[in-house]
């Protein structure tokens, strides 16, 4: 046996070795695309495995491939050479021809770096950042086609359930078998902050609409209200209106809404200090009423019914919250329950956020309408959690029990990130002053909110 601490030439002996190898390799297709074929000796007819030409079948189409040739198609073929020299034509959401180039793959691939950085590191959500960080990572890489038509790995999974209605409404089956909806129905009133936090919506809706006189930037309704939705931070009915209204759209903002909601804890404490005193931030809730498990069964078939009758448009994502909550609560099928709040919830969760990272390439988001997009569906957000923060702040002057008003930026649809992220800020101004429970009746309720709001669009543009 080769000792190589006694033998210290054995790495020269290897290298010889496979560089002597690969040279002979190279000579092999010439040497027997060329060579005369041999004469028939005994019963084998050896002239049977080539053509008249004296080659073999099936060998027509293969290049002679020097010893240079084959060192420079394997340097050619490495992901260096790529970024620093591909060029590849391609088009824009608005179906703009548009030219990518390699460094452009590379910064693209350097931003999934560092979302999966801010996933497994900094702890910001990670069950969606890191598999949206290895999503733009693996699209992004050269020559591995992952995304390309029509056979590309994350192509099938954004064909099959992210572009379509199919993976938002089982998510939203896991929400609903995950959700206690007990602090809303024990403190209705907190539905109002939920409600509050659609004002980010429609408030930017009707920005985006003004935004045309911009040069350059032309959005429809449509595509307004499919950035829109942003506000609601709700990233399965992003995904779900989008697809209805503005598909072209539907990677862009997909992409937003997640990044957004995986974002909460950066970008809404700033704003809710700002629009907070600190006598404010103090303010005490009284404990929670009990709520009876008739109440909590109830519940999800009351607003399924009323949503049936009022806003069918809203029923798919309200009907699929309503029935994995009714299942949850029922208490007669745990197994089902199980499966949608765990390996189901699971499964889908990991394709979604693939799909969604295989979006971010760089026809998609580098070039001005896609920044506009993030930006806009950033100012929705904030918008929703000021509005959501300013609405308990008017409540407190008509009501004897006050609201404290951080619970008002639980109104958006991050469930249960935005909840957190309330009881977290009132921690810090006071340690025994705890506000999750508080906080999830407006979280809950902006779920819903946002849902109604994704049908009122789709029944008022859908058509």
């Amino acid at each position: 046996m080769l000792n190589h601490k006694k033998d210290p030439v054995w790495v020269t002996k290897l290298c010889l070795a496979l560089v002597v190898g690969a040279f002979v390799f190279s000579f092999m297709p010439r040497a027997l695309a060329q060579s005369p074929a041999p004469a028939a000796s005994g019963p084998v007819d050896y002239a049977s495995f080539r053509n008249p030409d004296g080659i073999i079948p099936g060998s027509e189409d293969i290049e002679d491939i020097s010893f240079g040739s084959f060192i420079k198609n394997i340097a050619e073929t490495t992901g260096i050479f790529a970024f620093l020299t591909d060029k590849t034509p391609k088009e824009t959401p608005a179906g703009d021809p548009i030219t990518i180039f390699g460094w452009q793959e590379f910064l693209m691939v350097a931003v999934g770096f560092l979302i999966v950085y801010l996933g497994a590191v900094k702890g910001f959500e990670p069950l969606l950042l890191i598999p949206i960080g290895f999503g733009t990572i693996f699209v992004n890489i050269p020559f591995a086609g992952m995304g390309d038509l029509p056979h590309g790995f994350l192509h099938i999974i954004y064909e099959t359930g992210v572009g379509n209605e199919f993976f938002p409404l089982i998510i939203f089956m896991g929400i609903g078998a995950m959700t206690d909806f007990g602090p809303l129905i024990a403190n209705p009133k907190t539905a109002i902050l939920g409600a509050a936090a659609q004002f980010g919506v429609f408030g930017t809706l009707f920005g985006i609409s003004f935004a045309n006189f911009i040069p350059g930037v032309t959005f429809n309704l449509k595509e307004a209200c499919s950035v829109a939705i942003i506000g609601g931070a709700d990233g399965p009915t992003t995904i779900y209106i989008a697809a209805q209204l503005a598909p072209h759209l539907l990677a862009t903002v997909a992409v937003a809404a997640y990044s957004y909601m995986a974002l909460v804890p950066i970008i809404q404490p700033p704003i809710m200090r700002a629009l907070t005193s600190r006598e404010e931030r103090l303010i005490r809730m009284k404990q929670l009423r009990p709520v009876s498990n008739v109440e909590k069964i109830f519940f999800p078939m009351v607003v399924f019914v009323l949503t049936i009758l009022l806003i069918p448009s809203a029923a798919p994502l309200i009907g699929c919250l309503m029935f994995g909550n009714f299942i949850r609560m029922c208490g007669v099928v745990e197994r089902l329950s199980k499966t949608l709040q765990n390996e189901l919830m699971n499964i889908v969760s990991i394709f979604l956020s693939l799909g969604v990272g295989s979006q971010m390439t760089p026809e998609k988001f580098l070039n001005p309408s896609s920044l506009i997009i993030v930006v806009m569906g950033l100012v929705a957000f904030s918008i929703a959690t000021a509005t959501g923060i300013l609405v308990a702040k008017l409540m407190n002057l008509f009501l004897k029990e006050k609201i404290n008003p951080l619970i008002g930026s639980a109104g958006v649809s991050a469930v249960p990130m935005a909840a957190r992220v309330s009881n977290k800020v009132g921690l810090e101004e006071d340690p025994g002053n705890f506000l999750l429970m508080h906080a999830m009746g407006p979280n809950v309720s902006g779920v819903i909110g946002t849902a109604i709001a994704a049908g009122v669009m789709i029944a008022v543009y859908g058509g």
